[in-house]
């Protein structure tokens, strides 16, 4: 009897390895076959030891060129009927919307999607952000009607699209974010010195501006106190120039770090995490990476975030767009440093209740009838 066949589809290659490589290991394990759908051709020694196949794809997730997207969601077609996988699993916007409607097309019975937070298309309310997302609300409702699942990081999620009709509530099934390998993320005892660290795509809405800012006003009155950013340089017409960082940078009031695959040596250097996103998030990974260091959190009240935090147990929430709420956070935290080891406690006592990567894959595997 031949093996099943999924077939998952990502936006990006390396971050779909780093997010979902434990998982493909999982339903390799199973005795699946796996072929993975992926725009830039990377990470060949994982594919390789783990016996993914792989298909690439042209697929700029950024684009609005309908040209563009007629021609991805072709190729998605063409893929899929070629591959004659039992499943299809994917995840973000345009894999999601195109990956369903092509796999549905082609008769695939089994298809599943995750909704891993919302983005810019609900956290930004411009003129043309608006317009996208009535497009993208059509082309929801058309897709995810086909899906056997609809996957969802945090419950405010879930409530969105049902408020607006691009699922039934039936369909939907939650997961606590993507989850985190403790094998890596090992915890550790908190440094001496007390210490900073922000880790995110550089993009405004993950609140960047608003951590430089507040590193500025913190450190003119407590300059021995360290801080540390580690973003990648998205090509996202919302991301924040890093020129305009620099002078945080020059004047060593941030440490930048480019994107790093060795986020951990940072977090293990650092004493609390950071992240003024008002980003429609799922859950961060950073977030959950940060947990499982045993890290106190500061962070928004806001989907996706809010589901790591209990406020004054493990972490603080700060008000969205605020640069003196959050000093004024960062500046008590420091005044009461003797308490952050109890709340880097209780930190990683909530990821080994809720963000384990086996728990989460388990969860994965069961909705998905691995």
């Amino acid at each position: 009897m031949d093996a099943k066949k999924i077939l998952m589809i990502a936006p990006k290659t390396d971050t779909f390895v780093n997010f979902r490589g434990d998982l493909i290991r999982d339903i390799r394990k199973k005795g699946y076959d796996v072929t993975v759908v992926i725009p830039e051709d990377d990470c060949k020694k994982f594919f390789k030891e783990n016996g993914v196949k792989t298909r690439l794809i042209n697929l700029d997730k950024n684009s609005t060129s309908v040209l563009n997207t007629l021609a991805y969601y072709r190729d998605l077609k063409t893929i899929i009927a070629e591959e004659h996988p039992d499943k299809v699993f994917s995840y973000t916007i345009k894999p999601v919307i195109f990956g369903s409607l092509a796999a549905h097309s082609v008769g695939v019975k089994e298809i599943y999607s995750l909704i891993c937070g919302l983005g810019l298309l609900f956290s930004s309310y411009s003129m043309k952000i608006r317009a996208l997302r009535a497009i993208c609300g059509v082309l929801y409702k058309r897709a995810l009607k086909h899906n056997s699942k609809v996957i969802f990081q945090n419950q405010d999620d879930i409530d969105e699209f049902i408020k607006r009709k691009y699922v039934k509530k039936s369909q939907c099934e939650l997961v606590n974010g993507s989850g985190v390998n403790l094998e890596k993320f090992k915890r550790n005892k908190l440094p001496r010195n007390i210490s900073f660290i922000m880790v995110s795509r550089v993009l405004k809405e993950k609140g960047v501006l608003e951590y430089f800012e507040a590193a500025k006003i913190v450190k003119e009155k407590y300059p021995e106190v360290h801080f540390t950013y580690i973003g990648a340089i998205d090509k996202n017409k919302n991301a924040i120039n890093l020129e305009m960082l620099e002078p945080y940078i020059k004047e060593k009031i941030v440490e930048y770090v480019p994107e790093t695959k060795k986020v951990e040596e940072y977090l293990a250097k650092s004493s609390v995490f950071v992240l003024p996103s008002y980003y429609r998030e799922g859950i961060p990974k950073t977030l959950l990476e940060a947990t499982a260091m045993g890290r106190p959190i500061i962070t928004t009240n806001t989907p996706g975030c809010k589901e790591t935090v209990i406020e004054k147990k493990n972490g603080l929430f700060v008000k969205t767009r605020s640069i003196d709420d959050l000093s004024n956070k960062i500046i008590y935290v420091i005044k009461h440093k003797d308490s952050l080891q109890k709340m880097g406690d209780a930190s990683y006592a909530i990821c080994l209740e809720k963000f384990t990567i086996g728990a989460i894959n388990n969860r994965m595997k069961q909705i998905m009838r691995i």
